[in-house]
């Protein structure tokens, strides 16, 4: 007989480092306790940017065998899953949208586990579907409209989907490691027109009189931090966006998760002009944030998507994800791939609503992964 419990948690201080590690597993640095402590210590999550954290424990008597990375929001930014038009539909019949329970990785379209179950457990499916439960009473209780998950696994969502929850499926653009020796193997792959467009960009990026140099963890200086800092204000001002993340969140990253803070960089005369920051998981290389001072032809491809694949091929990863959206980045070797995510909406009449909504948006969606394929650059598939 089980006694199930659900604790919320106003900061990830009050769930111990090695429980929620003991959960997450290693595989994937962004649902490590040390990336969601950085959040917090540096002001990056909590009132300022509208993401109070609300971490989700849940509990068979004494023992703690699942958490996950929950917040409490008024708005939908940062979260890359739009449910914009539901909350405006909800308000302008008289319902109260926010705020609502998010279970994220803030700011982060990256794909993995939400639902972050010891792996000692062996009923996992159940303790999931248990934790579904208890989300959705926890909504209810504190009268709030609704719970997303976003970027979870196609297995969560599964099984969320028999607790009541609804599906929703996105498009991202992943690059697959297919045993390469190095990166003109991975091009050899290729048919020969997109091949030669990407040697000729890689040509003209490194023409530039750029170098390029990749830090990992204690390698990045206080002063690369500074830097980069610049870079991703830069991007955000020419995109109207909110610079949710702290200077002091990059600087605590390479001093919390070490090696796996992966940054490139492009310099000029020995100062950097341009860095991508990466995370590396086990097997996948996770991009993030870029930025850039000047124009550079073909930079931005160079240093997000071919010097990612540079790192993974060396380091023996299996896949790249660059991030969100980006039609582009499939003549470049990143084939379309579904991500998850999944929704629960406390009033039966909004559910109503936005549930023929999902169906009508997952076959267009599944229309266009299909349609998107043929744009393959590789041998096997039709290409463009």
């Amino acid at each position: 007989m089980t006694d199930w419990s659900l604790t919320l948690h106003a900061s990830i201080t009050e769930i111990g480092a090695t429980a929620w590690d003991r959960c997450a597993g290693d595989d994937n640095p962004f649902l490590s306790h040390a990336f969601f402590l950085a959040l917090e210590e540096s002001g990056s999550v909590g009132a300022r940017t509208g993401w109070l954290p609300r971490y989700a424990a849940l509990h068979d008597g004494t023992v703690l065998v699942a958490v996950a990375p929950l917040f409490l929001k008024g708005h939908s930014y940062g979260e890359y899953v739009f449910d914009q038009s539901w909350a405006r539909a909800y308000e302008q019949a008289g319902g109260q949208y926010y705020p609502k329970l998010q279970i994220a990785v803030p700011f982060s379209p990256v794909s993995g586990k939400r639902l972050l179950i010891d792996p000692a457990q062996l009923a996992q499916d159940t303790i999931a579907g248990v934790f579904g439960d208890a989300l959705r009473q926890a909504c209810q209780e504190l009268g709030l409209s609704s719970v997303h998950m976003s970027f979870c696994t196609e297995a969560e969502q599964d099984v969320l989907a028999g607790h009541g929850w609804m599906k929703r499926i996105g498009l991202q653009y992943h690059w697959h490691n297919q045993g390469y020796a190095d990166f003109e193997q991975f091009l050899e792959a290729l048919a020969s027109r997109k091949r030669k467009a990407i040697r000729r960009e890689r040509r003209e990026a490194q023409g530039c009189g750029l170098t390029f140099r990749t830090l990992r963890g204690p390698e990045i200086t206080a002063r690369d931090w500074d830097r980069f800092y610049t870079f991703y204000q830069a991007t955000i001002d020419r995109k109207w966006g909110q610079a949710y993340l702290t200077r002091q969140f990059f600087r605590g990253l390479s001093e919390r998760l070490g090696e796996r803070v992966v940054l490139m960089q492009a310099l000029h005369d020995g100062m950097p002009v341009a860095a991508a920051l990466n995370l590396a998981g086990r097997d996948t290389l996770y991009g993030r944030n870029w930025g850039c001072e000047g124009d550079w032809p073909f930079l931005h491809f160079e240093l997000c998507y071919y010097q990612a694949i540079d790192f993974a091929i060396a380091e023996g990863l299996a896949r790249v994800e660059a991030g969100a959206q980006g039609e582009h980045k499939i003549q470049r070797g990143y084939l379309p791939s579904l991500t998850y995510s999944s929704h629960f909406i406390r009033d039966p009449a909004l559910a109503r609503a936005v549930r023929p909504f999902l169906e009508e948006e997952r076959e267009a969606i599944l229309q266009e992964k299909e349609a998107l394929a043929s744009f393959s650059p590789y041998h096997h598939k039709n290409s463009c």
